[in-house]
């Protein structure tokens, strides 16, 4: 019988492993035969997320420069670099083109197949379209890895799980709002991956609540004004008739920052400085664990601080009055209080200052007379952001964006820090393209798009849908549909996949905010007493060890890289030595 190896999820991180296992098989496996088992119901390479049958008005959230799937000397791994294009290399492209998602699938089609071609030629590659349903079998022993539809199951040495994005089973709120809706014959649509919603119960010129301001919402607003036959004409937009209104909040009430649309020039900070490897492995080594805003949090913020000043300081020293160095010795030496009392005296101007909370909480406070001077209030502030955004003079803005990658970086290794940092990373780092905002913009002027403003509520009463936010007071709107514009979060307890539920029940273990809990080291999946399963392992967004959801740019030490390699030779090395195991 030929090792088989099964991998659960062909998208872009079931390729990034192929990839992976593709480099390091000439080291660690030589010329034995091997069968690879891709598991997926949608196409290899792009999966269901990038996939190539979307519509085109849907973008990329990365210019095409930034978009890379291939390994390069930044990424510090035991496996062998091999470099190849980025997105916009590969597709002639405007580097800071934002390309459409059926290019990037594209892309990632050629990657699987540049992959595949790579492996050597006793590897075999077999892609079942189909949806796999459990995992079974002894750890000690080959695994049953069964598919829907068919009778018998692949029989697996190894399994590993690459899912991505999972639907989810409705909370207890989701629940109440979608029985509300069946009774009173309203539209309720729940979070779910935007491309994949049925938006034609959207009823064209009838008011929609949407709760959330992110990525998901950006792909609503295109589907449902351009996809329905709009035009944008500069900062014009013509409607077709055939759009809803849009009434969109959320926590924060304002949109993820704009995209920042300039180059980097000069020194780039020294990074990381005060949340590197040694900082992590402290806290790691604690016995009694550690708490993430009181242990964690404290060196992002001095990460993120020096990031910021090392560049005002830097690049635009007439809006400081002390040394650099006077100024970065008393900034490591300094508590949280004493930074503050350092920056109040060496950077006179309060706007040139970093206060992360205030950009977590940017409307805190903030009341309108009415819900047409909110209107004109949050685009005022869109437009202060693209205009920030697109100002190289703010360029410590684009030093702090540095510093959340690399932050990100290490927070790899801490495990589940639960949900908030996550967020917080998106809003800063990951927001929309300018034009999207301007877009934004042109629809608010246009009257089909209407902002509730921040700590969004809804409540399902009477008949209706009815939302509220804190910025105008005793302001409500009502209407017939409501849509939750967000992914579902990724647990493994409220997950639609009966494998992850399966695999629960039968022993893996989970982390309080629910994901499955693996080994950073190679990404085994671990039961409730920490042992790691020697066959079945797990990388992305469903376990502890995820990282950002974005793709990895150019030279930044890409940690999913890290974790692919990893991940590959231990299971090329497991799958090396069967052979010699079954002698003995």
């Amino acid at each position: 019988m030929r090792p088989s190896l099964v991998i659960v999820g062909a998208g872009p991180r079931g390729t990034g492993l192929l990839e992976r296992i593709a480099a390091n098989a000439a080291e660690l496996y030589g010329d034995q035969d091997l069968d690879i088992h891709l598991v997926d119901p949608y196409p290899p390479g792009a999966g269901r997320i990038w996939r190539e049958a979307q519509s085109p008005l849907l973008w990329m959230n990365s210019q095409a420069q930034d978009v890379t799937m291939f390994t390069d000397t930044t990424v510090d791994m035991a496996g062998p670099v091999l470099e190849g294009p980025t997105l916009h290399e590969w597709a002639s492209l405007d580097g800071r083109t934002f390309a459409d998602r059926p290019r990037q699938g594209a892309y990632l089609r050629w990657v699987y197949e540049r992959a595949v071609a790579a492996l050597p030629p006793g590897v075999r590659v077999h892609h079942h379209a189909r949806r796999a349903l459990r995992v079974g079998g002894p750890a000690e022993g080959r695994q049953q890895v069964w598919l829907e539809g068919r009778p018998r199951p692949l029989l697996a040495d190894l399994v590993v799980l690459t899912l991505g994005h999972l639907d989810a089973e409705l909370d207890d709120e989701q629940r109440a709002l979608s029985a509300h809706a069946r009774e009173h014959g309203l539209v309720h649509l729940p979070p779910d991956f935007t491309a994949d919603s049925d938006l034609s119960v959207l009823a064209p010129g009838e008011p929609v609540l949407v709760r959330g301001f992110g990525l998901a919402f950006v792909d609503l607003m295109v589907l449902l004004t351009e996809g329905r036959g709009g035009r944008h004409d500069g900062e014009t937009y013509h409607p077709s008739g055939r759009e809803p209104i849009l009434y969109v909040g959320s926590r924060r009430g304002v949109p993820y920052h704009s995209k920042i649309g300039y180059d980097w020039e000069g020194e780039r900070p020294p990074l990381p400085r005060f949340f590197g490897p040694a900082e992590v492995d402290a806290l790691l080594a604690r016995p009694d664990g550690f708490d993430f805003r009181e242990d964690v949090w404290p060196l992002i913020e001095k990460e993120l601080g020096f990031a910021h000043y090392h560049r005002l300081f830097s690049a635009h020293p007439g809006r400081t009055r002390t040394a650099w160095t006077d100024f970065e010795e008393k900034y490591a030496a300094g508590d949280a209080a004493g930074i503050r009392a350092l920056v109040a005296d060496a950077v006179p101007d309060p706007a040139d200052r970093l206060d992360l909370t205030a950009l977590d909480h940017p409307l805190e406070g903030v009341r309108y007379a009415s819900p047409e001077e909110l209107q004109s209030g949050l685009r005022s502030y869109i437009e202060q952001d693209l205009s920030r955004r697109h100002d190289s003079s703010h360029s410590p803005d684009l030093a702090v964006f540095l510093g959340l990658l690399s932050v990100y970086g290490q927070l790899v290794r801490l495990g589940d820090i639960g949900s908030w940092w996550h967020g917080f990373f998106s809003y800063l780092a990951s927001g929309p393209p300018g034009p999207r905002l301007r877009q934004m913009l042109a629809l608010s002027r246009a009257g089909i798009l209407r902002f509730v403003g921040a700590g969004m509520t809804v409540t399902a009463e009477h008949g209706v849908f009815r939302a509220s936010g804190a910025g105008v007071p005793g302001a409500t709107v009502e209407a017939r549909a409501l849509v939750e514009a967000r992914l579902p979060h990724p647990t493994v307890a409220g997950s639609r996949d009966p494998l992850l539920r399966e695999l629960h029940a039968d022993g893996a273990a989970t982390t309080p905010e629910g994901l499955l809990a693996v080994d950073p080291a190679d990404g085994r999946i671990l039961d409730a007493s920490g042992t790691p399963h020697p066959r079945r392992f797990a990388l992305g967004p469903h376990t502890d060890a995820r990282g950002s959801g974005a793709f990895t740019r150019p030279r930044t030490g890409g940690p999913a890289f890290r974790q692919n390699d990893a991940t590959a030779r231990a299971a090329l090395d497991f799958l090396r030595a069967l052979p010699r195991r079954a002698a003995a």
